[in-house]
C-alpha cells in the first residue's frame, strides 16, 4: 500500500464520509463530460498549431537549445543507480513518496526516465511550490543543459493533446500503396476500397440440396441434360436447359437454377411416388423459396469494405468471392529499434551494478502487434555518436529509441536530435509513468522518433500515447474509438498529470468489502479493477493486464467510468499476423 499503516484508519474513514449520493455521483459525471469536451476542443487547437509550427519551422528558429551536460554530484542518487537498486515496491494507490529526500531537485526526465519504484514518478524537485534554489543537487550552479531540461518540463504537452498530434502526424504521412496476392495480404490493410467485381452470386443459385420446380405441384420428375443423368443438376455445371411447366428436377446447393423455375424444395420437405413418376410437396411452396437470387449480396460495383478495413480470413474470402486475386493495400509502417544504456545486460542475472534488458524483448513484438514490421533490436549503449549514426542511416518510417531522454550525463537524445537538425513535435508529456517521452521528425523527410523513458512501465505508456496512434497513421488505420467502463476500486490520481493504471476487465458483482462504492456496478456488470505493482520500473501488473486505465488528474472513486486503453493482444486472434510475429 501507498500509504502507511497508521494512516489507512483514518483513510477508510474520510472515503466513507465522501460517498457521493447517486444524483450527486451523475451530475458529477455530466459536468466532468463537458469538461472533458471542452478540453478536446481546446487541445485540438493546440495540436493543429504545433503541426503548422513544426511543419513552417525555420533554420533560424530551432525548437531545440542546446544542452551542456549536467554535472551530478556524488551525493545525488544517479538515474541508473536508481534504476537497478530502489525498484521493486509496489504502488497501488497512486502517488508515493519521492525517491528520497536526497535525490535532485532537477528536471523529471531523471527522476522518471531510469528510476523505480513509484506509480507518479515525482521527487522533491516537482512540488508546484518549490522555489528556484531551495532545494538540494542540481539546483546550487545548474548548468545551461538543466536549466533548459526545467524549461521543457514546463512545455509537457497534455496527455489527449500528444495522443492526437501523433494521430495526426502519421495520417499526414505520403501515402504509399502495395499489391499483395490473397495468400500474402493477411494483416494488412485495404489502402482503397473494396469494390465488387461481380455481382454475388453471380447467377441464381439454388440455397438447398432438393429439387427444383415449375408451377403448381404435384410435379413430374424430369431429368436433366447437363450431362448429370439422374444426378440432377450440379453444382458447376453450364446453364440447364429451362424446365417446363409442372416439371420437378434434382438440384444441389450451389447448382445454376433453371429458367422458368419457381422455388426449390428442399429433400427432406419432399415426396417422390416412383410408382406414378410424381413428386408431391409435404410443405407449402412459396415462390422463390430456397433460391438465392443473382445479386442478393451485392452488384457490380458495389463498395463492399472502405479503405482502412483490417483485411482479416472473412475478408480474404469475400475478396475472393468477389473476384479479386490481389488486393491494394498500405505497407507496414517499418520500424527501427534502437536499445541506449551500458547497464543494461542481455542475458543472465543482475550483477555489479548490471541490470536485465527487459524492454529489447519486448518492444519488437509490442510494435508487431500494432501492425509494424520490426527490424531486430540494436543495442547503442551509451555512445552519442553510434545513436547520431544510427538515426542519419535509418530508412525506417519510425525510430524508436528506448531511455536516454532525460537530462542526465549521459543521456544524449536530446543532443544528438538537436545536432542533427530535427523538429521536435512533443518533448515530455503530462502523464504518469513515463513524462520524458518524445515525438520528433528526423530532418529531409526523415523518419519520425519516439523517444521512450528507460523504465518498462514508462515506457509502455509512451508507446500507447505516441507510438500506437501515430502507427495507426502510418499504417492507414483508423483511429480506436474510446470507450469507457466503471473502476471497482478508488485510484489515486496525480495531482496534476494523467495516470495510466494497468487494470483487467471483469464481469460480476463490482462489491467488495471496503469499497466505498459497494456494488454500484451491480451484479453482471462489467468493471475494471486497478492491477498492484504499477510503478515505472514494474512489469509485473501490466503483464497480467488486458488494459490501461486513463486516470484523470485528483484520481477517481469507485464506480467512476475511465477511460481504457486496450492492450494489442487483448483481442487478437491466432490467425493475427500483426498479433507478435
Amino acid at each position: 500500500m501507498a500509504h502507511g499503516d497508521a494512516q489507512a484508519p483514518v483513510a477508510e474513514v474520510t472515503r466513507a464520509a465522501d460517498v457521493p449520493r447517486a444524483a450527486d455521483v451523475a451530475r458529477a459525471a455530466d459536468a466532468a463530460h463537458a469538461a472533458e469536451a471542452a478540453r478536446a476542443a481546446e487541445e485540438d487547437r493546440a495540436v493543429d498549431q504545433a503541426l503548422a509550427l513544426v511543419a513552417g519551422q525555420s533554420s533560424r528558429e530551432p525548437r531545440f537549445v542546446a544542452q551542456a551536460q549536467p554535472q551530478v554530484r556524488a551525493s545525488v542518487q544517479s538515474p541508473r543507480q536508481s534504476a537497478g537498486e530502489t525498484s521493486g515496491q509496489s504502488t497501488e494507490h497512486g502517488p508515493g513518496p519521492s525517491l528520497g529526500a536526497g535525490s535532485s531537485g532537477g528536471s523529471p526526465r531523471q527522476s522518471s526516465d531510469r528510476s523505480c519504484g513509484h506509480s507518479d514518478d515525482r521527487s522533491p524537485g516537482h512540488s508546484p511550490d518549490r522555489k528556484p534554489g531551495n532545494g538540494t543537487g542540481h539546483d546550487s550552479g545548474r548548468s545551461s543543459g538543466q536549466a533548459s531540461a526545467r524549461d521543457r518540463r514546463g512545455q509537457a504537452t497534455a496527455w489527449r493533446e500528444a495522443r492526437a498530434l501523433a494521430a495526426r502526424a502519421g495520417r499526414g504521412a505520403a501515402p504509399r500503396t502495395q499489391r499483395l496476392s490473397l495468400d500474402r495480404a493477411l494483416g494488412h490493410v485495404l489502402a482503397e476500397p473494396l469494390a465488387a467485381l461481380t455481382d454475388l452470386p453471380s447467377f441464381d443459385t439454388s440455397a438447398m440440396d432438393g429439387w427444383v420446380v415449375a408451377g403448381p405441384g404435384p410435379w413430374a420428375l424430369g431429368r436433366s441434360d447437363g450431362g448429370s443423368g439422374e444426378l440432377g443438376i450440379l453444382a458447376g455445371h453450364s446453364g440447364p436447359a429451362p424446365l417446363p411447366d409442372g416439371e420437378g428436377v434434382r438440384i444441389a446447393t450451389g447448382a445454376r437454377i433453371p429458367a422458368n423455375a419457381t422455388a426449390v424444395i428442399r429433400s427432406e420437405h419432399a415426396h417422390m411416388d416412383e410408382a406414378k413418376g410424381l413428386l408431391y410437396a409435404q410443405r407449402h411452396v412459396v415462390p422463390g423459396q430456397d433460391i438465392r437470387p443473382r445479386g442478393q449480396e451485392c452488384r457490380s460495383g458495389d463498395q463492399l469494405l472502405p479503405a482502412g478495413t483490417l483485411v482479416t480470413p472473412a475478408v480474404l474470402g469475400l475478396s475472393a468471392a468477389a473476384g479479386y486475386d490481389e488486393l491494394v493495400t498500405v505497407p507496414r509502417p517499418r520500424v527501427d529499434v534502437l536499445v541506449l544504456g551500458d547497464e543494461l545486460l542481455t542475458a543472465g542475472l543482475p550483477h555489479d551494478g548490471l541490470i536485465r534488458d527487459a524492454l529489447g524483448p519486448m518492444i519488437g513484438p509490442w510494435l508487431r502487434a500494432l501492425g509494424a514490421e520490426v527490424s531486430a533490436p540494436r543495442r547503442l549503449g551509451d555512445d552519442a555518436e553510434a545513436l547520431q549514426y544510427a538515426l542519419t542511416t535509418s530508412d525506417a518510417d519510425l525510430v524508436i529509441t528506448t531511455g536516454g531522454t532525460a537530462a542526465g550525463p549521459v543521456d544524449h537524445v536530446h543532443p544528438v536530435l538537436a545536432k542533427i537538425g530535427a523538429g521536435l513535435l512533443v518533448d515530455g508529456v503530462a502523464v504518469r509513468p513515463g513524462h520524458p517521452m518524445l515525438l520528433a521528425r528526423l530532418p529531409s523527410g526523415g523518419p519520425y522518433l519516439v523517444g521512450l523513458p528507460g523504465n518498462p512501465l514508462a515506457a509502455v505508456s509512451g508507446l500507447l500515447t505516441l507510438a500506437e496512434p501515430l502507427l495507426r497513421g502510418l499504417g492507414g488505420r483508423a483511429p480506436e474509438e474510446p470507450y469507457r467502463v466503471v473502476v471497482r476500486d478508488e485510484v489515486h490520481g496525480h495531482p496534476h498529470d494523467t495516470r495510466l493504471v494497468p487494470v483487467v476487465h471483469r464481469v460480476g458483482s463490482a462489491e467488495r468489502a471496503g469499497s466505498p462504492a459497494a456494488g454500484e456496478a451491480g451484479a453482471g456488470a462489467e468493471h475494471v479493477v486497478p492491477l498492484h505493482y504499477n510503478g515505472p520500473a514494474m512489469l509485473r501488473g501490466i503483464a497480467a493486464a488486458d488494459g490501461l486505465a486513463v486516470v484523470p488528474p485528483g484520481g477517481v472513486r469507485s464506480g467512476t467510468e475511465v477511460e481504457i486503453l486496450d492492450l494489442p493482444w487483448a483481442s487478437a486472434t491466432p490467425w493475427t499476423e500483426g498479433c507478435f510475429t
